[in-house]
């Protein structure tokens, strides 16, 4: 059962949180933002002239008229576009498992597998390639794996001594919050690379230019910034067209509740994966208390966020509950402003455990000497979460976090092009 000072602290946390919102401009939408891509093909950057490119890339890597980064690159007559290298989900963003190496079709080009038995570019892929290019649609969270295959093409280029290039793009949850604690660098691996905040609010090229100073890479980097992208804009404040970065990421609105409820990943609750709303529900067959779960959750009147109980199935073949039919909570923004994803999705995961404390479980554990043991330590970058949860101390513990937040904010100051 909940424990009544428990709730008293985490309802003050919260409150505290939403008086401190960070204060923004309103955005006149829609902004007519200028992709670095479309800056690159109209102004081509020093570096990839007369250049034999690869490109990492997929089918997110596109213009406002729907045209891929790949045509746009492979017809243009100041380079030679040689190499493609593709992230997890594989250069058109259907696939959910490893992928292999291939061939493009319609450019006949090569397709080296970036999330298979190679997660850098090997020498041999880069055989022949005298500038490397990146770009792709991140979602503005640390976890997502973009960010590290940029880190290690990056790594990659600095080795072989070629350029690197970042065609950038928006940050589809905005510039502007940073939450979440930093990744311990003991907790390291490809979805948590580096130490920076959960939620980064920073954009691909930010991040590259932060990852290649404060992280010692050295590449001869070169970043194609945007025009016209304002760091208060979401998504749906720019001209730019949406299009899902993942398989389960369809909607702006379910990349809005990602940077907190990715975490369900590490327990046995669903995350949504295979229902019509993949990171809005959450639940499981055995969560038979629910709309206690969403009852208790609205009583701690968080800022920016209202949970239902709701009852869903999922398809079947998903990777959790495949075929059946589950109960559990959806949570609906109400003001993204305000709303703290990471904080909010970690108070329902303490909240459905408390509930039901003989059903739920953690993901992983087979090993406790290793860090990253379990998946949810994997995630969030620490073991403290988990252990927090167990120990009924999770409200302190994200107290903590804001000391993290603040140091980040400082951090990525000298990076930010916006």
């Amino acid at each position: 059962m909940r424990n009544a000072a428990y709730v008293m602290a985490a309802g003050l946390l919260f409150a505290l949180a939403a008086c401190a919102r960070e204060e923004r401009a309103p955005v006149s939408a829609p902004l007519q933002v200028r992709l670095g891509v479309e800056v690159a093909v109209s102004e081509l950057p020093a570096v990839l002239a007369g250049k034999r490119v690869g490109l990492i890339t997929n089918h997110s890597g596109r213009d406002h008229a729907g045209t891929s980064t790949i045509d746009l690159l492979h017809e243009h007559p100041g380079l030679e576009l040689v190499a493609l290298y593709a992230p997890e989900h594989g250069i058109r963003g259907e696939a959910t498992g490893h992928i292999a190496d291939e061939m493009d079709e319609k450019t006949g080009l090569p397709i080296y597998s970036l999330y298979g038995e190679h997660r850098k570019p090997t020498p041999e892929m880069l055989e022949g390639v005298e500038a490397l290019v990146f770009e792709a649609q991140d979602v503005g969270v640390r976890q997502y794996t973009y960010i590290t295959t940029m880190a290690m093409g990056m790594q990659a280029a600095a080795e072989k001594g070629i350029p690197f290039v970042v065609l950038d793009r928006p940050n589809p949850i905005g510039g502007v919050v940073v939450e979440g604690n930093l990744l311990d660098p003991e907790y390291s691996n490809f979805a948590g690379y580096y130490p920076i905040a959960s939620r980064h609010g920073m954009t691909i090229g930010e991040l590259a230019r932060m990852f290649n100073e404060e992280f010692g890479i050295g590449a001869d980097l070169t970043v194609v910034a945007m025009e016209g992208w304002r760091r208060e804009a979401w998504f749906d404040d720019t001209d730019v067209p949406w299009v899902k970065p993942s398989p389960n990421l369809p909607t702006l609105e379910g990349a809005i509740h990602y940077p907190g409820t990715v975490f369900f990943e590490g327990t046995n609750v669903s995350e949504g994966r295979g229902s019509e709303r993949p990171f809005e529900l959450i639940g499981a067959p055995w969560m038979s208390r629910a709309a206690e779960v969403a009852d208790s959750m609205n009583a701690l009147g968080l800022a920016g966020v209202r949970f239902e109980a709701v009852e869903y199935d999922i398809a079947p073949g998903a990777r959790k509950y495949g075929g059946e039919h589950l109960q559990g909570v959806r949570l609906v923004v109400t003001d993204r402003e305000s709303y703290r994803p990471v904080t909010a999705a970690l108070l329902l995961m303490d909240m459905i455990r408390r509930l039901h404390p003989a059903e739920f479980e953690w993901r992983g554990g087979n090993n406790p000497d290793s860090p990253g043991n379990y998946t949810l330590d994997r995630l969030i970058g620490t073991d403290r979460v988990r252990l927090a949860i167990e120990n009924g101390t999770l409200p302190a513990l994200l107290e903590e976090w804001k000391a993290d937040e603040e140091k980040f904010r400082a951090m990525r100051k000298p990076y930010l092009l916006y």
